[in-house]
């Protein structure tokens, strides 16, 4: 079979190397030495500071939403895994939808404005594919309406807007570092804040909001991240550019093929390019079921990413069926295996 994505798994004896220390220094979670030298090395790879690992993606976008006191409506695109919607809902805020850009996937800026009430506490972005979003017209959105934003870099590991990392925009960018991801510890996290006060708030919210060994200082939960996770993270960051380059081969490789075939999302000629999926746009929905169900016969799992639709297809959110290039964009979009 041929999977949509196939974990890496690095050469067993550089993770056994790594783990072998944890039976000696017997710390096995609670930001052990491990995790604190991943964070030290990803904050140097990825040239931002203030970055912090955490158990899931998942839960990064929650502390986000908890961090910034969030409330009432928060802005955001139904183009995106559930995670991004249902950690809205998870914070008792509620998530407006609005339409995304035919080109490029991404949230649609120019339709931003009209979806803003006086309710709006801030805008949840995704940069869909690793595809930046357009950071400066959101960023001007923002100022002018006096709110935050936090950016869902899920597939965005290593991606650069004009040589500067795509996690130094919005208040809060997170990261998912999941199995399937480019870059991962298994399971796994990250948020990046260029703003100190928040980043120190973060990292109590983490540890159930301890001040110190023997007093809390506000709310918090349990997020933190194994030493076994980060040793995974410190040995995969060695083999992310071979894994980065592998990914464009085949890339490049399915654009000689399919160039006269199907259309590709527009990608952000100021970003650099994250080959974390390959996705195909076909003319109808019926085309893709076609090819679909041909790969299937021949043991080759694609995936409908990002299908159904979130707007309309959540028991928990109301629906918003007025959303037509997103809907059209979700019913003939397919990733290929990488």
């Amino acid at each position: 079979m041929t999977p949509v994505a196939k974990p890496f798994l690095p050469p067993k004896e550089e993770y056994d190397a790594i783990i072998s220390t944890i039976w000696d220094s017997q710390w096995l979670t609670n930001s052990g030495p491990i995790a604190s030298e991943l964070e030290n090395r990803l904050s140097q790879k990825l040239r931002v500071e203030n970055l912090l690992l955490v158990s899931n993606g998942t839960i990064a976008l929650q502390l986000s939403i908890k961090a910034l006191n969030l409330e009432g409506e928060i802005i955001t695109t139904p183009f995106s895994f559930v995670a991004t919607t249902s950690s809205i809902c998870w914070e008792q805020c509620t998530p407006v939808f609005v339409d995304i850009d035919e080109s490029t996937l991404n949230i649609d800026p120019s339709k931003i404005e009209e979806a803003i009430t006086p309710n709006t506490s801030a805008i949840l972005a995704t940069h869909v594919y690793g595809n930046s979003c357009d950071v400066v017209a959101i960023e001007k959105i923002a100022k002018k309406h006096n709110l935050k934003v936090i950016y869902d870099g899920a597939h965005a590991f290593g991606v650069e807007i004009n040589g500067k990392s795509i996690f130094e925009y919005g208040d809060i960018t997170i990261c998912r570092t999941h199995a399937t991801k480019i870059y991962h510890t298994v399971e796994g996290g990250l948020i990046v804040t260029k703003n100190n006060e928040l980043h120190h708030k973060i990292k109590s919210m983490r540890n159930f909001g301890f001040k110190n060994e023997v007093s809390f200082e506000l709310l918090g939960t349990n997020a933190k991240n194994s030493e076994f996770h980060a040793a995974m993270g410190l040995v995969n960051l060695k083999h992310f550019a071979t894994n980065w380059q592998k990914r464009q081969q085949l890339s490049l490789l399915y654009d000689s093929l399919l160039k006269e075939v199907t259309r590709k999302q527009v990608w952000n000629e100021d970003t650099s390019v994250a080959y974390s999926y390959y996705p195909v746009i076909f003319k109808t929905e019926e085309d893709l079921l076609e090819v679909l169900e041909s790969l299937k016969k021949n043991n080759i799992i694609a995936r409908r990413y990002f299908y159904p639709l979130l707007s309309n297809s959540l028991p928990y959110v109301c629906k918003n069926e007025k959303l037509p290039i997103a809907d059209s964009i979700s019913k003939k979009v397919l990733c290929l295996p990488l």
